[in-house]
Parts: structure tokens; C-alpha cells; sequence
């Protein structure tokens, strides 16, 4: 299904009963509304971040939910689509932290192929309906990928912007990962405590003292 190792470590989810009446749910709303991402792209961050590569989760809310935009990764947008407001502020934040200038495209997969799981706690959402699929059943699965990663015995940096991705802090008991919390990248709270919190020398830093790859996060060298 995923072509990977998740495959393996989320057998247990993907054969019981509860996860396939779930996803019959979600096929019934994909051949009865407009639902984003396209289907082909709703497992796209655990496709293109095994799970023995995943070094930095970031973890987002929903999918964006205008045409076009999603395609399986949190915060992420397609090539060519204009860059969403918290994205804007990510790169502000970026720039701020690391003086890597903001880019002039919103894909962010160059940062997911290095082991940057972008991972949004709900997988899918009906078109113009932000939230319609929160409390639908995908938090199960998201849940239980958390704690996957908590159990890895490598450390990972654990990113959690605004009070939604922060539910997910209870799943993360182990010691040695680093958990890095702020608000939230919209334009609604980015004041409040997520400019400045410098999210990514952070996680290089914690990368680098254990003896990991820090992450490039300098989309243009994608290019």
C-alpha cells in the first residue's frame, strides 16, 4: 500500500475491522463530494518518509482544503499553487531563524525526502469545509503513528504548532526525543509565540548532537 516499512508497522491498524469500515466512510465521501487531497495523495507523507527515515515530525491540523492545494503534506501545496498564509509565515520564520529567504514555491517535499515527516493529524476534508473530517476516525491511525515514533530508538524532533498538533504531545513519553511546541503558523496567532521560537536551528541543533543529519532546509537547493 505504501511501498515502505510503514506497511509493515501499521498492518495491525490497516487489517482491523474498525480502519476499514473507517475508509469505506472515506471512499463513500470521495464518490459523493469533493474531497482534497486527491486520492492518490492522502498517504503521501508516509510514502515519500519511511518510517526508519523519519527524523522531524511536523505535524499539521487538516488538509487545505481549496482546489489544487493539498497533496498529502502538512503545510505543504502543490507546484504552482499560491503560497498559503501559515506557509508565508513559516518562511518568515525561516528567515528569521536561518536566513534562508523565503521561496517562491510552497512544495515541501524536498524537506519530506530527507526524513521530515509532515504528518496532519486528519488526512482528508470536503472542499471549502476546513475541519469537516476532524472526529471522523483518522485520528486513530495518526495517534498510533505517534506513538510508533516515540518508541523509535533513534531520537526524532517532535514540531507541534497551535493547540491541535499539541494534543498529540500526550503519545510522546520518551526521553530522548525533543518536543518543540508554539503557536500556530496562521496569521491568527503567528504573534503569539511562533515568530521567534526559531523551530528550525532547534531541531539541527538536536540533530547534529546526535550525531544525525541536520535537515537542509533550503528549498531552492531542491531546484
Amino acid at each position: 500500500m505504501l511501498n515502505n516499512d510503514w506497511d509493515q508497522k501499521l498492518k495491525i491498524v490497516f487489517d482491523s475491522d474498525g480502519f476499514k469500515k473507517f475508509y469505506h466512510i472515506v471512499e463513500n465521501e470521495y464518490n459523493t463530494k469533493t474531497i482534497f487531497p486527491p486520492k492518490d495523495y492522502v498517504f503521501n507523507a508516509l510514502k515519500l518518509t519511511p518510517y526508519s527515515d523519519v527524523k522531524v515530525v511536523i505535524v499539521g491540523q487538516d488538509p487545505y482544503h481549496g482546489v489544487g492545494e493539498a497533496h498529502g503534506l502538512s503545510f505543504s501545496v502543490q507546484k504552482g499553487i499560491k503560497i498559503p498564509p501559515s506557509l508565508k509565515n513559516i518562511y518568515k520564520e525561516l528567515e528569521n531563524d536561518l536566513g534562508i529567504l523565503p521561496f517562491n514555491e510552497g512544495d515541501l517535499t524536498y524537506w519530506a525526502k530527507q526524513g521530515v515527516l509532515m504528518l496532519n493529524a486528519v488526512l482528508t476534508v470536503v472542499k471549502d469545509t476546513p475541519a469537516s473530517h476532524r472526529k471522523l476516525g483518522w485520528e486513530r491511525l495518526t495517534d498510533y503513528i505517534i506513538k510508533l515514533l516515540n518508541n523509535k530508538e533513534e531520537p526524532v524532533v517532535f514540531i507541534l504548532w497551535g493547540n491541535f498538533a499539541k494534543e498529540k504531545r500526550a503519545f510522546i513519553t520518551n526521553s530522548k526525543h525533543l518536543v518543540i511546541t508554539s503557536a500556530h503558523p496562521s496569521p491568527f496567532s503567528a504573534n503569539y509565540g511562533f515568530f521567534g521560537s526559531k523551530p528550525f536551528s532547534k531541531t539541527n541543533e538536536f540533530l547534529v548532537k546526535n550525531n544525525l543529519k541536520p535537515i537542509d532546509w533550503d528549498l531552492r537547493n531542491d531546484h
